[in-house]
């Protein structure tokens, strides 16, 4: 037998090992890919939710959107027309905590890029026109102040004049303090409206997602011929701490969510976002009805 490697058999052959590639260089994933639910605690791919309305796949939480976004999943082809966008906030009483009042609201706009808590707006929803004021929760805690309760109550008196429904969307963690005793006359601003819009015998569809509380909660967003509410969504007027320390109680499992409002009456439905639509045409023709 010679000396040539190539003579011994083939299971003999020394394999030689793969050469190793030392780099530095780490995979970059895209800041903002994956998301992790709140609720599931479930990470998900960030493209999936928002193709399904940005409610959870895996365990039905929604997600916080803006006015806007929410507009465009309701009316038709995402198209409508924004109107009142000339009012813009003041600052009467020269407001200042940790940042002026002025320096806040500039700091919002360029956020959001909004001028106020809330988009007035008209536009088609299955073929039948509608009004409907959106409060954007990411414009100072979707508050209500002077300019929220004005545009709503000219969205109010716009859809009786133009003999449609008129729609809220609440999404707010109350009056704004900022402006004092006039952020807390925007609640009977605005419940006056809805009496003209009754007497009108025009509907009014209040629908609440999570959270909606303080003045808007104990003003226009319960007065609707029918309340809509998000799945577990908070509603209320003061938080559950406080409320436990004035009554000295502890509250039921579940207190001031849509499902414990809906099962004691305060509200008339439970919808999730991708139902919406088809709900409220429904509710559209029933009203239409002769």
């Amino acid at each position: 037998m010679g000396n040539d490697f190539n003579e011994y058999p083939m299971w003999f052959k020394i394999k030689k090992k793969p050469q190793q590639i030392i780099t530095d260089k780490r995979l970059q994933i895209p800041e903002g890919l994956w998301l992790r639910c709140k609720s599931c605690k479930e990470i998900i791919y960030s493209k999936e939710v928002e193709r399904n309305c940005d409610i959870c796949p895996k365990c039905g939480y929604h997600f916080p959107i803006s006015a806007a976004k929410r507009l465009n999943l309701l009316y038709d082809n995402g198209t409508f027309e924004e109107f009142d966008t000339n009012i813009r906030p003041d600052d009467p009483l020269k407001f200042k905590d940790r940042k002026k009042y002025k320096d806040r609201l500039k700091e919002y706009r360029e956020e959001t890029g909004l001028f106020d808590a809330v988009i007035s707006s008209q536009g088609q929803i299955g073929g039948y026109t509608a009004t409907v004021c959106a409060m954007d929760f990411g414009f100072m805690g979707g508050s209500m102040a002077s300019v929220v309760g004005e545009k709503i109550t000219r969205g109010i008196e716009r859809a009786i004049r133009d003999h449609t429904p008129f729609l809220s969307i609440s999404a707010s963690g109350g009056a704004r303090m900022q402006e004092g005793m006039i952020s807390l006359m925007q609640m009977a601003k605005t419940s006056a409206a809805l009496t003209h819009l009754s007497d009108a015998k025009l509907p009014y569809i209040s629908i609440l997602t999570d959270p909606t509380t303080g003045g808007v909660t104990a003003s226009f967003a319960m007065l609707g011929d029918i309340i809509i509410a998000e799945p577990k969504a908070l509603i209320g007027f003061a938080g559950p701490r406080v409320i436990e320390q004035t009554i000295g109680q502890q509250l039921p499992y579940g207190f001031q969510t849509s499902e414990f409002l809906l099962e004691h009456g305060m509200i008339d439905m439970i919808c999730t976002r991708k139902e919406l639509k088809q709900v409220l045409v429904r509710l559209f023709v029933f009203f239409n009805q002769k």
